[in-house]
């Protein structure tokens, strides 16, 4: 199993995350693409930093919503939604580009991403701008029940998928992450190791009601957003092995 973690979100004189710290520890990183965090140098100096480790590079765009982190959702049209998703992952492959390096895939973030998981509307936008990229790049969703759902409509637009299992969110009985707004939606350190093990020795996680479910995830997402969290970065990167 892979391990991704969201970097680059720092913006102007807002500091985000411990990109520098979490790096030599992960497998593909998320990298901002301006709309909820990022601007073009701290985009340039993740994505440098990316090469340098030799982790794979991905697009993590996401509504435009800088003032509430894209953790808000959007009415946006069909039209809209795909042209946002087009710039946002051109200005990262961009800029990709003049480090020698490229994009190899997509994961959308915050309520993006939920919304993306909930509406079969918006997901299908989000396989067509991703489809519709002029070189293949994966799509990184959550993995659910629904998984062999989900990588049959993305067969059906050309596009392959990375299935995502979260280290430190709690799972709802339908096997969707748990509302930020409810208690207990962030595991403890402990809690979150546990639920690494299990999704590592047989692919399940337990339920908030203390269900067990079975999930199959490709790549698993950590958060590297204080000391803690890298702490725990590098004792789940042992648990994983180096490959």
């Amino acid at each position: 199993m892979l391990l991704n973690c969201d970097l680059g979100e720092s913006y102007g004189e807002r500091h985000i995350g411990m990109d520098t710290a979490v790096m030599p520890f992960i497998d593909q990183a998320n990298i901002a693409c301006g709309f909820h965090g990022g601007d073009p140098l701290t985009m340039e100096r993740t994505l440098a930093l990316a090469v340098q480790h030799r982790v794979s590079i991905g697009a993590h765009p996401s509504y435009p919503d800088l003032a509430g982190f894209g953790r808000r959702s959007m009415a946006l049209s069909e039209d809209e939604l795909r042209a946002a998703l087009h710039y946002q992952i051109a200005a990262l492959d961009g800029m990709a580009a003049i480090t020698g390096a490229q994009a190899s895939y997509v994961k959308p973030h915050g309520a993006l991403y939920n919304d993306m998981m909930r509406n079969a509307g918006i997901r299908t936008v989000i396989l067509q701008a991703v489809s519709a990229y002029p070189r293949p790049l994966r799509l990184m969703l959550q993995a659910t029940s629904e998984a062999a759902a989900h990588r049959a409509e993305a067969a059906d637009l050309g596009v392959e998928v990375w299935l995502e299992a979260f280290a430190d969110r709690r799972y709802d009985d339908d096997g969707l992450l748990l509302s930020r707004q409810r208690e207990g939606a962030v595991h403890s350190r402990e809690g979150m190791l546990e639920q690494v093990i299990s999704l590592v020795r047989d692919g399940s996680v337990t339920t908030v009601s203390g269900q067990r479910l079975a999930l199959r995830a490709d790549t698993l997402c950590v958060h590297g957003d204080n000391p803690e969290g890298v702490a725990a970065i590098r004792e789940i990167r042992a648990l994983l092995g180096d490959d």
